[in-house]
């Protein structure tokens, strides 16, 4: 069945393209869902009309995607995952969680333009991962797998030396605290016994006279 896609439509074409797919495709599939309408006289003049906002989407699209390809060159992912002690992974990394860790980052990409293949990822590791933008571009996003038992024990690590170094730091404050009142008990005896002797040379002065 001969089909003009309404929109872009992943492996088949693109918005405004005439495509021939199987009829059960389109009946049960495209047409329903509104991704296509039957390619005819009136729908091709439709499409026609059309011509000029088609192209100046599909230049947004491509600036979009050079965007996003620069982006995505650049950028490196950590994906924390379980692992034994010799890093091999109990599972595998999928493009589902690569997906997720993209949304976080703020950058939304479909799960089936990321290509991961199946078990190529056994191993913690650093590892390169293809992501397909539009008319056939692509980035490399690169990605490190780590095990979560070892973000675990550094952040435990951490914590342990952050707790130390409060307590000592705490320790130095209380310390110096209890030097100020040494000082200050110093200050106030040496004014109180200051002041002693000077009463006691003026009454000596008193009895000379």
């Amino acid at each position: 069945m001969k089909i003009i896609l309404n929109q872009d439509v992943h492996n088949l074409g693109e918005e405004g393209d005439i495509v021939v797919v199987k009829d059960g495709y389109a009946r049960n599939y495209l047409l329903p869902k509104g991704y296509a309408v039957l390619s005819n006289k009136a729908n091709q003049a439709l499409f026609a009309s059309r011509a000029a906002a088609i192209e100046k989407r599909k230049e947004e699209k491509r600036k979009a995607a050079a965007s996003l390809k620069d982006r995505l060159d650049e950028m490196s992912l950590t994906l924390a995952v379980s692992a034994g002690e010799s890093g091999k992974l109990f599972g595998s990394v999928t493009n589902a969680m690569i997906q997720e860790a993209l949304a976080k980052e703020g950058i939304e990409v479909e799960r089936k333009r990321i290509e991961v293949a199946t078990h190529a990822i056994k191993m913690v590791g650093s590892y390169s991962v293809k992501v397909r933008l539009y008319e056939g571009e692509s980035a490399q996003v690169k990605i490190e797998v780590v095990s979560e038992n070892a973000i675990k024990k550094q952040e435990a690590e951490k914590a342990a030396i952050e707790k130390a170094e409060a307590k000592a730091a705490a320790a130095a404050a209380k310390a110096e605290a209890g030097k100020t009142e040494v000082v200050e008990e110093e200050v106030v005896e040496e004014e109180l016994y200051g002041a002693e002797g000077a009463d006691e040379d003026d009454l000596d002065e008193d009895d000379e006279e």
